[in-house]
């Protein structure tokens, strides 16, 4: 009788003891997780459990014929071992919104063979949609929701940590429940459109709670809804704000007097201030900050008045003259870090003078009316996106929800952006109250420490 090696109990141990860690850590996360993302595990294992029998239904195996050298050796003399079947190797994820799966590529099976069968792993899985995107060479990455992102409401709570990279601003989460950035870097202007109560300023708001604790952030608002800064949405951020005016013409005008102001002594000083002619060079520092001026409702300060009474004409000059102080600062703020968002609920030409909207390099819009508002929202191609277009965002079901086109992605990308109380506003405005510094007394800092004075003409800026 053969002895049995001594080491083997000693193995036997440490796998058994292995398995039962690795049981204990799955359970520990089965019971810690919520109730979607238990759904999601129990799918991942019904889909690793099937992937092979489902792979090659799907087509996305592939037959060699050429024996493996193991095969080789084992084969009885004269015959000729039997091909083998290859099928790709997954690795699976599960969280609340379904599965994320990544696959090795095979000959003849690559990207395009994944996409082709998309529909199919869809109705196999459960899923309400799936998606397949590249992942590197060889690997591809496919996600599979169960619960449809867009109709499911999410809430953000700011950390009130300054953000790692001032330039990237996460506006939520796709259909596919994937995580959407956008770059701010070397952006002009971005436009929000949509109707009452669809999340446009809900949106902003996170914006300004995000960017609040980075000292390398200063924001001024126009809001065309409230005569005064304790109205409306932003009371609970003002505090955060260097500037601040209503629907009052002639205080939105010396605001954006003041900004272009800024923006003149920015352009001026920054080669020998910075060395560099573009501020997206180094980048937003707390000494020269990204200046970001909101206005919402933004019609309100450019809308055109007609009569012949002598007020009528003197808001007429106003407004003319608040759409050039903001178009020289979406055309010229951009390489002196100046960014302006432009709120309303149509973007159209009446609304938005088009010399300032079409400026803009980003567009968002939430649920629209009528498709001539979307087309201005997002321009001409919208019309052939039926499907994503905003005016199909109309049931309360889509409240919150943008649409938007994503550099690198054909089409529009539809956005789940996050809803935050206004319980968590005032908190972060509370918090970074103190961080809040007007950037012309920053350049004034910045010029004195360089060995540089203002020029004699320069105003004194404005107080808050």
């Amino acid at each position: 009788m053969e002895a049995v090696p001594e080491y083997a109990p000693d193995a036997l141990l440490v796998v058994v003891v292995l398995v039962g860690v690795w049981l204990l850590v799955t359970v520990v996360r089965y019971v810690r997780a919520d109730r979607g993302t238990r759904v999601s595990m129990r799918q991942a294992v019904r889909v690793r459990w099937g992937w092979v029998r489902l792979a090659r239904m799907a087509g996305l195996t592939v037959t060699d014929k050429t024996p493996g050298l193991l095969a080789q050796i084992t084969a009885q003399k004269g015959s000729t071992p039997p091909p083998r079947v290859l099928t790709p190797r997954i690795k699976l994820k599960a969280d609340r919104f379904g599965v994320i799966v990544r696959a090795r590529t095979l000959p003849q099976v690559g990207l395009e063979e994944y996409q082709k069968s998309a529909r199919f792993l869809a109705d196999a899985w459960r899923c309400t949609r799936v998606s397949v995107l590249p992942d590197g060479p060889g690997r591809v990455v496919i996600r599979g929701v169960r619960s449809d992102p867009l109709t499911t409401p999410t809430e953000h709570r700011p950390t009130g940590r300054p953000l790692a990279d001032v330039t990237r601003w996460e506006l939520g989460v796709d259909e596919y429940a994937a995580q959407v950035c956008v770059s701010l870097a070397n952006v002009p202007g971005v436009t929000v459109a949509g109707t009452p109560g669809a999340g446009k300023t809900s949106a902003v708001n996170k914006f300004v709670c995000d960017f609040a604790p980075s000292v390398a952030v200063q924001i001024a608002t126009a809001d065309g809804k409230v005569s005064q800064a304790s109205e409306g949405d932003y009371a609970d951020l003002v505090k955060r704000m260097f500037a601040f005016c209503g629907d009052d013409l002639d205080e939105a005008n010396a605001l954006f007097k003041r900004l272009v102001e800024l923006r003149k002594r920015r352009s001026s000083t920054i080669r020998d201030v910075l060395g560099v002619k573009n501020m997206w060079h180094v980048g937003p520092s707390p000494q020269w900050p990204l200046a970001v001026l909101i206005i919402d409702e933004a019609h309100t300060f450019f809308r055109e008045y007609k009569g012949s009474d002598a007020e009528t004409k003197r808001l007429a000059a106003l407004t003319a003259e608040n759409a050039r102080l903001v178009e020289d600062l979406v055309k010229k703020g951009r390489s002196v870090g100046i960014l302006v968002i432009l709120i309303s609920q149509k973007t159209t030409g009446d609304a938005i003078p088009t010399f300032i909207r079409d400026v803009c390099p980003i567009g968002l819009s939430f649920a629209q009316k009528t498709v001539e508002a979307a087309v201005a929202a997002l321009g001409d191609d919208i019309r052939n996106w039926p499907d994503a277009s905003p005016v199909t965002l109309q049931d309360p079901a889509y409240v919150g929800v943008a649409v938007m086109a994503m550099q690198g992605r054909p089409g529009y990308t539809r956005i789940r952006t996050p809803y935050v109380s206004e319980a968590d506003a005032a908190r972060i405005a509370e918090a970074t109250s103190h961080l809040t510094a007007d950037p012309a007394f920053l350049l004034d800092a910045l010029l004195d420490t360089a060995g540089r004075t203002a020029p004699d003409d320069t105003p004194v800026p404005l107080t808050k």
